[in-house]
């Protein structure tokens, strides 16, 4: 994250609105300018993380390989899932959980 003593936030390209979420923004442009917005969220470090990815400085931390438990079962994370768990992808408003046994999703 890029931190900074200059942005009232702490944080460089983070901006905090009247309304008291936060906006990203990257500047842009010969004299920096330019301002196009990244986004807006409910707080700063969210904010500063999103810059981050947006420049292409941000790694996020190493995730293990299986979560605590919930509900005495376990929970493998998955980097490559949207959803961020093995077998469980989104259905419109939704959640769904699926894996394949003998060739057939079940």
């Amino acid at each position: 994250l890029h931190l900074s003593s200059a942005a009232g936030t702490g944080y460089k390209g983070v901006t905090k609105l009247p309304s008291g979420r936060f906006l990203a923004h990257r500047s842009v442009g010969r004299w920096r300018d330019r301002k196009p917005t990244i986004g807006i969220f409910d707080t700063a470090l969210e904010a500063a993380v999103a810059y981050a990815r947006t420049v292409g400085e941000y790694q996020p931390p190493a995730t293990p390989t299986v979560a605590t438990e919930a509900e005495g079962l376990r929970l493998h994370l998955s980097s490559s899932s949207s959803t961020g768990y093995k077998g469980v992808r989104a259905d419109r408003s939704r959640f769904k959980a699926q894996r394949r046994m003998g060739g057939r999703m079940v």
